[in-house]
C-alpha cells in the first residue's frame, strides 16, 4: 500500500525552511554582532529593520536579475522612508497625514505584479517600525545610515549565499513542483475509484492542478534562469536538473493530455475491475515522484521505484478481454478511452523511471529534449517596471487604487483609534497600560489583501495565531529563566516566523508572536502587560481591516471574471493555433523527401519552421495553464465571498470547465493531427468551425458535424467531438455572460436572498491554510456530470 510522505517531512526538506533559515540570519546577524559583540544594541536592532525590509524581497524562483533588482529598490525605498519617517516624527500631525499618504502609495505598487506588492509591504513595514523608534531630528542621518547599512549587508549577504547555493535552491524549487505533481496525481486516481464521489475528487484535482501549476511555474523561473553551457564544470548539474525539469513538464502533459469521460467510464466498467488497475498505478507513480521529490531534495540517488507492471498487465488483459468480446466494435470511442488511459500510464511510467535516473549522479549533460536547447528562456516570467502602469491606475474603476485607498483609510484609523484609547485605558481601566500605535498599525498591514476573502481569511488566522503565541510565550516565560535558552528560542521561532510564512499563515504568526515577545522580554523583563497589550492590539487591528476591507471601495472578484474569462478564451484560441500550426508542418516534414532534387532547402526550412512552432506550441500551452490558474483561482475566491457579490456562477462554472475540457483535448488531438499524412477535408472543416466559434466569429454558422469517416477514428473521434462541443459551449455561455451585465439578474425575491440560481450553495467551514476559501466551488451543479 503506498502512503503519501508525511508534511513534516517535506516541510523539514523544503525550501521554505532553507529560505527562512537564510532569511532570518541575514536579519538576526547585525543585531547578534553589533549589540551582542560591540553592546550597541539601538544600532543593531535598527540595521536588522532595514535588513528585514530587504529580506522580504529575498524570494525563491524567478530569474535572479529580477532578485537582485527587486532587493536593491528595497534598499532605495527603505532609505528614504525611513529618513521621511524620521523628518515627520517631530509632529504628531504631519505624521498622522503622512503615514496615510505613504500607505496609499506603496499600496499602489501591486500594480506591478507579486514583486511590486513584497516591495510596497516592504516599504510600509519599515515604516512602521521607524515609528516605533521614533527617531530625533538631530540622529536621523545616523539612524537612516544604520538602516542602509543594514539593507546594503542582507543585499551582499543574499548574493554571497546565492552564489554558493544555487544548486540547493534549483534543488529545492524541483522538489517543491514534484511533490505538487505527486499530489495531482494522486487527486487524480481517485476519480478511477467507483466508491467515491466524483463531483467531490474532481473538484479536489482542480484544486491540485493549480497548485501544480503555480509549484511548476516557480521551479521553472528557477531552473531556467542560468542554463548549461557546456564551458563549466557545473554543466552536469545543471543539465541534471533541466532534464529532471523537461521530464517532470512532459509527465503534466501526458496526464492532461486529455479529459476523460470519467462518468461513461464508471457507467461501463463500474462493476469490473478495469478502472482499480489506472487507479493503482496512479497512486504508484505519486508515490514513486514523491520518493524522487524527497532524494531531489535531499541530493540523494533515487533507489528502485515501485513497478508498475502488474498494473499494466492487467489493464493489457482486460482490453484484450473487451476486444475479443466484440466490445471495440460495438463502442469504439469507450474502448478508445481505456486504451487510451493505458498508453498515457505507460507514457507516465517511463518519464518516471527516467527522472530517477536523473538524481544518480554522473548522468549525461546532453538534454533529453534538443529542440528546447536555444528556446528554454521563453518560459521565464516577464516583469515590467513601468510609471505608466502607475499613473494609468489612478481611478476609481482600478482595483488597484480601491486597495490603496482602503489602506490608506485603515491605516488614519488604526493611529486615531490607537491615540484614543492610548489615552483612554491607562486613565480608566488599567494604569500604565500601553497601546503601541505602530503594532496596530503593523497588523492592519500585514492582514490586509486587495481581495475581501483572502483579507478575511488573514484576519482569522492572525488571531488564532496571536492567542496561540501568547499562550506558548507565558509558558516559556514559566518554564526558562536562562538568557541562552531565551536567544536559542528567539532564534528558533525567528527561523519559523519566515519558513512558514508561505506554508501555514496562522503558525507564522504564532511564531512571530513568540519571536516580539521574547524580544520585548530582553528589551524590558519587567514589562508585564506585554502579552495582554499584543492581544488588545491585535484585536483593535482585526477589526478595522476586516471593516474597511468590507465597506471602503471594496472590491469583489466577481468584477474581475469577466476580463479573466476573456484572457483565458484567448489562450485556449492561441494554444489551438500554434498547435494546428505544429501540426502542419509536421505533415510537411513528412511529405518533402530528403532524397529529391532541389529538397534540401525546403526540407530545411520545414523542419526549423517546425521546431519553431513546437516551442511557440509549448509556451502557448504554458500560458493556457496560467489564464486557466488565474480564472479558476479568482472563481474559488468569489465563492468565498458574501453570496450577495457571487454573480453569474453558474455560467463561470460552467466555462471554467468546458476551458479545461476543451484545452486537455487539444493536447490530445494535436499528436494525433501531427501524426497524419493528410488531414481529411471534413476532419480539417470541424477544425476550421472549431477555431471559429472560439474566435467568436460562429455565431450563426452551426459547426459542421462530425462525418462517418472520420469517426472512424476512434481516437481522433473523441477528442474532436468534445472540442466542438465545448467550443460551442464556451460561444453560449460567453454570450449570456455578455447578456446579463447586471449582478441583480443572479437575485431574485428580497434583497440579500439568493434565487433559484444560487440554490444549494454549502456554507464555507472548516478551513485551514492548505485548504483556504479560494479553493471552494459550488456544490449545486455539477462539473462533470454535463454531458461534453
Amino acid at each position: 500500500m503506498t502512503r503519501p510522505l508525511p508534511a513534516l517531512e517535506r516541510f523539514l526538506y523544503s525550501h521554505h525552511l532553507f529560505g527562512g533559515a537564510r532569511q532570518a540570519l541575514g536579519v538576526l546577524l547585525p543585531p547578534l554582532v553589533v549589540g551582542g559583540l560591540f553592546d550597541h544594541y539601538t544600532p543593531g536592532m535598527t540595521a536588522a529593520v532595514g535588513a528585514a525590509c530587504v529580506a522580504i524581497l529575498d524570494q525563491p524562483g524567478g530569474p535572479r536579475r529580477y532578485g537582485i533588482q527587486g532587493m536593491a529598490a528595497a534598499v532605495l525605498l527603505g532609505s528614504l522612508t525611513v529618513a521621511t519617517m524620521g523628518l515627520a516624527a517631530s509632529h504628531y500631525l504631519l505624521l498622522w497625514l503622512m503615514v496615510p499618504l505613504l500607505c496609499f502609495l506603496f499600496s499602489m505598487f501591486t500594480v506591478f505584479g507579486k514583486q511590486g506588492g513584497l516591495l510596497g509591504f516592504a516599504c510600509m513595514l519599515i515604516m512602521t517600525l521607524t515609528m516605533r523608534s521614533e527617531p530625533q531630528i538631530a540622529d536621523l542621518w545616523l539612524h537612516t545610515a544604520y538602516s542602509l547599512g543594514g539593507g546594503l549587508f542582507y543585499f551582499v549577504y543574499s548574493a554571497l549565499v546565492h552564489r554558493l547555493s544555487w544548486h540547493r535552491e534549483e534543488q529545492q524549487a524541483l522538489s517543491a513542483a514534484l511533490f505538487a505533481t505527486a499530489d495531482y496525481m494522486r487527486t487524480r486516481s481517485a476519480l478511477y475509484d467507483t466508491e467515491l464521489d466524483l463531483d467531490t475528487h474532481y473538484r479536489k484535482m482542480v484544486r491540485a492542478q493549480l497548485a501544480m501549476t503555480d509549484a511548476q511555474q516557480e521551479a521553472r523561473d528557477t531552473v531556467l534562469r542560468e542554463l548549461p553551457t557546456g564551458t563549466s564544470r557545473s554543466d552536469r548539474t545543471r543539465a541534471a536538473s533541466l532534464n529532471l525539469f523537461i521530464d517532470m513538464v512532459a509527465l503534466l502533459d501526458t496526464l492532461v493530455a486529455s479529459h476523460t469521460d470519467y462518468v461513461t467510464l464508471r457507467q461501463n466498467f463500474g462493476e469490473a475491475d478495469a478502472l482499480l488497475f489506472p487507479r493503482d498505478a496512479l497512486r504508484k507513480l505519486a508515490a514513486n515522484v514523491d520518493r524522487i521529490a524527497l532524494n531531489v531534495a535531499r541530493n540523494r540517488r533515487q533507489r528502485t521505484p515501485h513497478s508498475l507492471k502488474p498494473e499494466l498487465r492487467a489493464l493489457e488483459f482486460e482490453l484484450r478481454e473487451l476486444r475479443e468480446q466484440g466490445f471495440a466494435k460495438e463502442a469504439p470511442e469507450v474502448y478508445a478511452l481505456l486504451l487510451q488511459v493505458l498508453r498515457r500510464l505507460r507514457r507516465a511510467n517511463e518519464l518516471t523511471l527516467r527522472m530517477a535516473a536523473n538524481t544518480r549522479r554522473g548522468g549525461t549533460t546532453e538534454l533529453v529534449d534538443e529542440r528546447l536547447n536555444k528556446a528554454l528562456d521563453r518560459f521565464l516570467s516577464r516583469r515590467k517596471w513601468r510609471i505608466g502602469m502607475l499613473t494609468s491606475n489612478l481611478r476609481m474603476d482600478s482595483s488597484h487604487f480601491r486597495y490603496a485607498v482602503r489602506v490608506m483609510v485603515a491605516a488614519a484609523a488604526g493611529m486615531t483609534f490607537s491615540a484614543l484609547l492610548g489615552q483612554a485605558i491607562p486613565r480608566y481601566v488599567i494604569p500604565g497600560w500601553v497601546v503601541h500605535d505602530y503594532w496596530v498599525l503593523l497588523t492592519i498591514l500585514v492582514i490586509m489583501k486587495p481581495g475581501f476573502a483572502l483579507t478575511r481569511q488573514r484576519n482569522g488566522w492572525r488571531l488564532a495565531g496571536t492567542l496561540i503565541g501568547c499562550a506558548v510565550a507565558l509558558l516559556i516565560f514559566n518554564r526558562f529563566t536562562s538568557p541562552y535558552a531565551l536567544l536559542g528560542l528567539l532564534l528558533l521561532t525567528g527561523v519559523l516566523w519566515y519558513a512558514l510564512l508561505q506554508v501555514h499563515f496562522m503558525m507564522a504568526a504564532a511564531a512571530n508572536t513568540i519571536f516580539v515577545l521574547l524580544a520585548f522580554h530582553f528589551l524590558g523583563p519587567q514589562d508585564t502587560f506585554v502579552i495582554g497589550e499584543r492581544v488588545v492590539d491585535t484585536l483593535l487591528a482585526s477589526g478595522i481591516a476586516l471593516l474597511c476591507s468590507r465597506y471602503v471601495l471594496p472590491w469583489w472578484e466577481s468584477n474581475y471574471m469577466g476580463s479573466l474569462a476573456a484572457a483565458l478564451q484567448r489562450a485556449n484560441l492561441r494554444f489551438l493555433r500554434s498547435g494546428l500550426r505544429y501540426a502542419e508542418l509536421s505533415r510537411k516534414v513528412r511529405v518533402v523527401s530528403p532524397g529529391d532534387e532541389g529538397s534540401a532547402r525546403p526540407l530545411a526550412e520545414y523542419r526549423s519552421e517546425q521546431r519553431e512552432a513546437d516551442v511557440q506550441w509549448r509556451v502557448d500551452r504554458k500560458n493556457m495553464h496560467i489564464a486557466f490558474s488565474n480564472y479558476a483561482g479568482a472563481f474559488y475566491r468569489m465563492m468565498a465571498e458574501p453570496t450577495r457579490r457571487q454573480h453569474h456562477v453558474d455560467t463561470l462554472n460552467a466555462l471554467m470547465s468546458q476551458h479545461h475540457t476543451l484545452a486537455s483535448h487539444v493536447s490530445a488531438c494535436i499528436p494525433l493531427l501531427a501524426e497524419m499524412d493528410e488531414v481529411p477535408g471534413d476532419t480539417q472543416r470541424v477544425l476550421d468551425g472549431i477555431e471559429t466559434t472560439l474566435a467568436g466569429d460562429g455565431d450563426a454558422t452551426p459547426q459542421a458535424p462530425l462525418s462517418a469517416s472520420t469517426a472512424e477514428f476512434a481516437l481522433l473521434a473523441y477528442p474532436l467531438r468534445q472540442m466542438q462541443i465545448a467550443a460551442e459551449q464556451i460561444a453560449e455561455n460567453t454570450r449570456l455572460l455578455a447578456a446579463q451585465p447586471d449582478a441583480a439578474a443572479d437575485f431574485d425575491g428580497e434583497a440579500g436572498q439568493p434565487g433559484p440560481f444560487m440554490a444549494g450553495l454549502a456554507p464555507i467551514s472548516g478551513e485551514t491554510p492548505d485548504d483556504p476559501p479560494s479553493m471552494h466551488l459550488p456544490r449545486r451543479r455539477s462539473l462533470l456530470r454535463r454531458r461534453f
